[in-house]
């Protein structure tokens, strides 16, 4: 079964199977074989041709995938034109929502990396000897 250019899963629930779709999560999932008036253990395998265009009918209802991403991208643009904060902190590719970035370099990108910023995995301490 296809929805929107992506295949839903033979072998899960629709439940599940409908998450593949960009934009669809758990719970609108629900919402949208709750619409169709269908099981929400049922298969894309169990379905007859007209629940699987409710299904594609109740889908088409949300804004989902390209549609989705065209729209995040141009509020992210948005907040970079009219250069707030948030905007700002994409700009530098920086945390938006106020996490801590002196303490977790994760979250650092990779141009603003120093010697004291940039994360090192800890060995055991054991030193190597080399064999003679």
């Amino acid at each position: 079964m296809r929805i929107e250019g992506v295949t839903i899963p033979d072998d899960k629930h629709l439940q599940i199977g409908l998450t593949a779709i960009y934009g669809v999560g758990r719970s609108r999932a629900q919402d949208v074989l709750g619409a169709a008036d269908i099981d929400t253990h049922a298969t894309p395998e169990d379905l007859d041709d007209q629940q699987e265009k409710k299904v594609r009918n109740a889908v088409q209802e949300y804004t989902i995938e390209g549609e989705l991403k065209r729209q995040i991208q141009a509020n992210i643009k948005r907040l970079k034109d009219i250069e707030s904060y948030r905007g700002e902190r994409h700009k530098k590719n920086l945390p938006v929502r106020g996490q801590n970035t002196q303490t977790n370099a994760r979250n650092v990108p990779d141009g603003l990396k120093t010697k004291n910023r940039e994360r090192v995995t800890m060995g055991s301490g054991k030193r190597k000897v080399e064999k003679k």
